[in-house]
Parts: C-alpha cells; sequence; structure tokens
C-alpha cells in the first residue's frame, strides 16, 4: 500500500538523452537527493566512459551509487535492490520526493517491482565465465545458454554479454536454469512511484551520443581503458567504450575504427533501451525541454 507522502520520480530514457539535467532540476525543487541506477557508473574506476555527472553537477544535488563501488566489486542487481531500499527508506524521513534516474532498467525494475532472488554465486565463475567471453566470443556463450536455458534465451538480450555471463553463471553454480529463478511477480513498495520517459527524435540523438563519444576520446578515455588493461577480464569492463577501446589497444582495429564502433554500439545500446522502457505502460514520455510541464506533471501527482 503507498505511503502519503512518499513519493519516488523515477526518470529514464536512452542513453545521452539528457536524463542527468533533469533530475538535478527536478531535485533542486523539491530539495531532495538523487538515486543512480545507472549500473556503469558504480564504478569509481570508470569516469570517462561512463558519463558520470560532472563534478559541478554532482555539487549541485547529493547523488548515491555514483562512484560507490570498485570494479573489482561483485555488485548484483539483487544487490542494488537490498541496497537502495534500505537507503530509501532513510531518505523518506528527511525527504517527501526522491529522485531516482539511470538507463539500466534492470536496476530501475530492481527498485519499482523487486527482483527475484538469486543464489550467491562463487567470483571465481563469473572471471571464468568474463574468460571464455573474452577468448571466444559472445556467440559462443549465447549457444550455451540457448542449449542449457532455451526459456531465457528467448527473453535475454542477445547483444549483452553480462546478462548472458550472469544467467550462465547461475546455471554452472547451481544446475538450475536462470529462467527457474524468475517469478515475475512484483513486489508491493510502500512510497508512491511516478514514472517519466524522456526521448527525442531518432537522429538528433545518433548525433548527441556521436557527440559525447568524440568529447570522450579529447577527455582522455585511451588514457583511463590503458589504466584498466590489468582488469579487462572482469565483468564490469565488458561494456561499450571500453571494449572497443581494448580491441584497439590489442591492435585488432585503428584508433579510428574503435571510435567508430563505440558510436554504432552506443547507438545500438540505445534502441535497446527505448526497447524496453516503451514496454513499460506506467511511463509517461516527454521531451528534455519539457521542464515546466514534466515539473506540472510530477506535483500533480504527489
Amino acid at each position: 500500500m503507498n505511503t502519503p507522502g512518499k513519493t519516488l520520480v523515477v526518470i529514464v530514457g536512452p542513453t545521452a538523452v539528457g536524463k542527468t539535467a533533469l533530475a538535478i532540476q527536478i531535485a533542486k525543487h523539491f530539495h531532495t537527493e538523487i538515486i543512480s541506477a545507472d549500473s556503469r557508473q558504480f564504478y569509481k574506476e570508470t569516469n570517462t566512459g561512463t558519463a558520470k555527472p560532472s563534478d559541478n553537477e554532482l555539487a549541485e544535488v547529493k547523488h548515491h551509487f555514483i562512484n560507490s563501488h570498485s570494479v573489482t566489486d561483485t555488485f548484483t542487481v539483487g544487490d542494488f535492490e537490498d541496497q537502495s531500499m534500505k537507503l530509501l527508506d532513510d531518505l523518506f524521513h528527511h525527504h517527501p520526493v526522491i529522485i531516482l534516474t539511470g538507463g539500466s532498467g534492470l536496476f530501475i525494475n530492481a527498485v519499482c517491482k523487486g527482483f527475484d532472488d538469486l543464489p550467491k554465486t562463487h567470483p571465481e565463475m563469473r572471471e571464468k565465465l568474463n574468460r571464455e567471453y573474452q577468448e571466444n566470443g559472445i556467440e559462443y556463450l549465447q549457444q550455451e545458454l540457448k542449449k542449457i536455458d532455451p526459456e531465457y534465451y528467448k527473453k535475454v538480450d542477445h547483444a549483452n554479454p553480462q546478462r548472458i555471463i550472469r544467467a550462465l553463471e547461475v546455471y554452472r553454480s547451481t544446475g538450475i536454469p536462470f529462467s527457474d529463478y524468475r517469478s515475475g511477480s512484483n513486489k508491493i513498495r510502500p512510497f508512491r512511484i511516478v514514472k517519466i520517459g524522456l526521448n527525442i527524435a531518432r537522429d538528433q540523438l545518433y548525433q548527441q551520443i556521436n557527440q559525447r563519444v568524440d568529447r570522450m576520446i579529447s577527455n582522455g578515455l585511451i588514457n583511463e581503458v590503458t589504466a584498466l588493461l590489468p582488469f579487462r577480464h572482469l565483468n564490469a569492463l565488458n561494456t561499450v567504450g571500453y571494449s572497443e577501446v581494448f580491441d584497439y589497444l590489442d591492435k585488432t582495429c585503428t584508433l579510428d575504427e574503435a571510435i567508430d564502433k563505440i558510436k554504432q554500439h552506443t547507438r545500438n545500446f540505445a534502441k535497446r533501451q527505448l526497447t524496453w522502457f516503451k514496454k513499460d505502460p506506467e511511463i509517461t514520455w516527454f521531451e528534455p525541454d519539457q521542464y515546466p510541464e514534466i515539473l506540472n506533471f510530477v506535483k500533480e501527482r504527489i
């Protein structure tokens, strides 16, 4: 049952659409704090390649779950749900409105609807699967998943190595398919949830993505990834912007080719994000420059 006076404002959308700027505007209006549900921004070692809020933006409003973990930490969706719910319980004692924002749909859903309890697995299994991914490519893992868990294979994003690795990790550790752990039932949350989606014309979004990647390169992405070479086998670094630069450092492609791949893969990622969020009928969609309309929409629902 929703508790009067407690509202979680959820801001979602594809990468580079403007979620951070809007979240800060809304948070400043309500004198509140932001919980980040961008799984790429949890890690303190990954800065340039994950487009974290700037130091000035972080100083404007208190953010949680940015630079909160190391790439060497195992931090699952279930962990995020547990820690976020404890944090929300504390924050709602001080603020009637809290902002949750990010582009990681699974992490957003974990807070809004709950995440199925999954068994704990040994870190060595994750590392072994990461090595297999590096050595054999994603198709090798896709085929194993298709064989041992065809139900989840039909649903999972085939281009997302982290999701496939997680499913295989659970199966290899327990002998039980990942799909058997997914109940699909929603947990009742003790607060009201207001969901806002941001989107713009596709060509404009793709232009913003390309410009962001160029800024990342100018701001030292190559040096950042070079420093992370000893950790490249970790799951946190199996992500867009890092995998492509690792290929460049391995001399399997030129720098220009790596940059083009980052742009292409980021555009593909944005498309998958939109596909995910568009399935949620609770999301009301706006363009990022509709701040007055968005603010009124929120006020009417709290």
